[in-house]
């Protein structure tokens, strides 16, 4: 079941991220900051958070939001999985949701940004397998050999 996510959702999915080993320190902090402003106003116009629950467990989640400054462009911010569950089709599950959610929202392009780094090349590999195009590359953006690597898919 994916649902909103839920204050005491949080601590859990902190953890969660810091558990897949793929999220920096710095990039954990962000995420505990986007979760306290989607706490402070759930089901407001910024953060859409989802949890995944199977079996009572938290298993994943995801959160995506639009870009003001655009119309219809949204930005897919964070998606995780328990590594435990990890390729068991749970990722493309929040994904799917995630793209229903912003097509409902009558959303017309979803971006995503991540790294270059060889240790994300498992995360580039499941966005394109999802019928993402990579659609723009900024060298050096993160550090000096680590560059942005953006994504993007037309939802209608």
């Amino acid at each position: 079941m994916i649902r909103p996510t839920l204050p005491e959702d949080v601590s859990e999915l902190i953890e969660l991220a810091t558990a897949t080993k793929v999220f920096k320190p710095n990039e954990i902090m962000a995420l505990e900051e986007v979760l306290a402003d989607y706490v402070e106003e759930p089901g407001g116009p910024g953060y859409h958070s989802y949890t995944l629950v199977e079996q009572g467990a938290i298993c994943g989640f995801s959160i995506h939001g639009p870009n003001t400054m655009t119309v219809g462009t949204w930005d897919l911010y964070w998606i995780a999985v328990r590594p435990q569950r990890h390729r068991a089709g749970l990722g493309s599950k929040l994904l799917h949701f995630a793209e229903e959610d912003v097509r409902k929202q009558r959303g017309r392009l979803l971006l995503i940004e991540t790294s270059s780094l060889p240790s994300y090349a498992p995360t580039r590999n499941f966005y394109l397998k999802h019928g993402y195009n990579q659609v723009a590359t900024v060298p050096d953006f993160y550090a000096d050999g680590d560059s942005l690597v953006i994504f993007g898919k037309r939802l209608r």
